[in-house]
């Protein structure tokens, strides 16, 4: 199989999102908020540099909708990244892919859209799977698992505003407000609670919002260069990338029915994904 150029940034973002998370967990005394603070300061600077250079304007138009897309993604931050602190790694990524299912099903009633019976299925199919995930699982409770579908559920909310802001907003813009409102969200809880970092762990909090940043920066290209079919369905083999970092760096190791329900919920997403886009095509056609 050819690797194009577009499908190499895709495999490319996918490895530093999951070194990004590796570095989240090397850092567990830290609370995800103060390591949020510092991925956004990181994330301000660059995306305010990024529109600068392209003579945009930072502010955007739709302002609120703009500040409630900041607010979804850092709820959906501070779940996840309360996650990958305390449950094996690649547990906390199946979660998080959870926000494909929780876009359609939120699409219905923020952007009016049609969802066949079928899809239900593949919803069922990826919840099922992380019953399974949970029952063979000790490590993953109650708080954890809701956490991690709460991280799922407000990343859908942030995709489906991001779709309403898609024809009015610059998309660096729409990347300038995230860090723009997470600051002052997370700012405060940073000062009260301060964790002082040791030696390289200020390495570490600098590196996961560059390294953020640059997977950001790749999805995007890939986007640009290749059909959606071919490069989104990549972004899952993450979940590869989170069991090996797992288990060479953390010693994590699972249940046999572990995977099978890991399997589950990515079949439960992929099928979705994919589904919608064979009732697009003709549509278009």
């Amino acid at each position: 199989m050819v690797i194009s150029r577009g499908m190499g940034y895709m495999l490319l973002a996918t490895l530093l999102f999951t070194c990004m998370n590796v570095l989240v967990k090397l850092v567990p005394h830290i609370p995800a908020i103060e390591i949020i603070f510092f991925r956004s300061v990181i994330s301000l600077l660059m995306s305010y540099v990024a529109l600068k250079s392209q003579q945009v304007s930072v502010f955007g138009n739709n302002k609120k909708l703009l500040i409630l897309r900041g607010a979804a993604g850092a709820l959906a931050l501070v779940c996840y990244f309360i996650t990958l602190q305390n449950i094996p790694l690649a547990s906390a990524v199946t979660l998080q892919y959870l926000s494909p299912v929780f876009t359609t099903i939120l699409g219905i009633f923020l952007v009016r859209e049609k969802v066949k019976p079928l899809q239900f299925l593949f919803f069922a199919m990826a919840f099922g799977g992380v019953l399974v995930i949970k029952g063979f699982d000790p490590r993953v409770t109650n708080l954890y698992l809701l956490l991690g579908i709460g991280a799922g559920f407000f990343a859908g909310l942030a995709y489906n505003i991001i779709r309403k802001l898609n024809t009015t907003e610059h998309p660096l813009v729409i990347v300038f407000y995230f860090p723009l409102v997470t600051l002052p969200l997370t700012g405060f809880y940073v000062w009260a609670n301060w964790e002082q970092p040791q030696g390289i762990e200020w390495f570490y909090l600098i590196l996961i919002g560059v390294l953020t940043q640059f997977a950001q920066y790749f999805m995007t290209k890939a986007y640009q260069l290749e059909e959606l079919s071919k490069v989104a369905s990549l972004n899952y083999i993450g979940i590869l990338y989170a069991i090996g970092f797992g288990y060479f760096v953390f010693e994590e190791s699972f249940h046999p029915f572990s995977y099978l329900g890991m399997l589950l919920v990515l079949a439960g997403v992929i099928l979705n994904i994919q589904y919608k886009r064979k009732q697009i095509k003709p549509e278009k056609a």
